[in-house]
């Protein structure tokens, strides 16, 4: 049982989200960080009353028979259903404030159809990350020739990037294969370049590269020039739904990089980040020879 509650403990601690786990007879199993500083009293085993300061609550039952599985299942259901919270929330006032008096009602309604789109992709990007995880998206199937397709994503995301005053650009050898899918490198190669868009900031170059180091085996690298990240939160940017402090007002799923991760790692690469507070960051993707 000690070890059940350790490792929920540890899961908990992990998110980002104020949640709160407690057992059947409402005692405290863990708190998230940003929970615990709702709560009156953090300590585990005291019984927590109704008033939890609008944190999450799961409950669990028999803890000795909750597997690893169901405790990363509960926290991520915990941590989706929050992050659904705040477009579902949002729109709930754009649609309120449609129907007061003088309501500009056309101006409302393209907020609420924002507020729709991202609700949308959150669900979107929740289950593509279920298929990739249970097994239904084969994500290394054959190679594909890489620059081709980022050139296309480039374009793609060409008005994104210059309504942000973001200047994209494309370099690498025309030759380099990746071991992924077409389609998995697409999403791969999206979801790095709207990362960039959306958080190095304006007036910044965001350049995607792909080289073959011969024996290191092919990298694809995505580096900005801009906003930048801590160093202390590098290492929490593959996180599903974590979000550096620089980037807790965007729009984004939270999801991107983790679906990156999932990916590469899947065919057998690995992903890490580099960059520093004004210095930019940069995702290098590495896959084997």
């Amino acid at each position: 049982m000690v070890n059940d509650e350790a490792r929920i403990q540890a899961l908990v601690a992990s998110l980002a989200e104020p949640v709160v786990v407690l057992d059947e007879e409402r005692r405290l199993v863990a708190a998230s960080p940003s929970a615990a500083g709702m709560l009156l009293d953090a300590t585990p085993g005291r019984r927590v009353g109704e008033d939890v300061g609008g944190a999450l609550v799961l409950f669990v039952g028999a803890l000795p028979e909750l597997s690893a599985y169901e405790e990363l299942r509960a926290g991520f259901t915990a941590a989706v259903s929050h992050e659904l919270r705040t477009p579902l929330a949002r729109l709930l006032v754009v649609l309120e404030s449609a129907s007061l008096p003088g309501a500009v009602v056309n101006d409302l309604l393209e907020q609420a159809r924002n507020e729709v789109e991202q609700a949308s992709e959150l669900i979107d990007d929740v289950l593509f990350l279920g298929e990739l995880e249970t097994g239904r998206e084969v994500v290394s199937l054959g190679r594909t020739r890489a620059l081709p397709l980022l050139r296309e994503v480039a374009a793609a995301l060409a008005d994104r990037a210059s309504h942000s005053e973001v200047t994209l650009q494309v370099t690498g050898g025309e030759e380099v294969e990746l071991p992924l899918r077409p389609r998995m490198l697409r999403v791969v190669a999206e979801n790095l370049v709207a990362n960039a868009i959306r958080y190095a900031g304006p007036g910044s170059t965001c350049r995607i590269s792909v080289t073959n180091t011969g024996a290191g085996g092919p990298v694809l690298a995505v580096a900005d020039d801009g906003a930048g990240v801590d160093s202390a939160e590098l290492g929490r940017l593959f996180e599903r739904f974590y979000r550096a402090d620089t980037a807790r007002s965007s729009r984004g799923t939270g999801l991107g990089l983790a679906i990156v991760k999932h990916i590469v790692t899947s065919a057998g690469g690995s992903v890490e980040a580099s960059g520093a507070p004004g210095r930019g960051l940069e995702i290098t993707c590495r896959f084997p020879a």
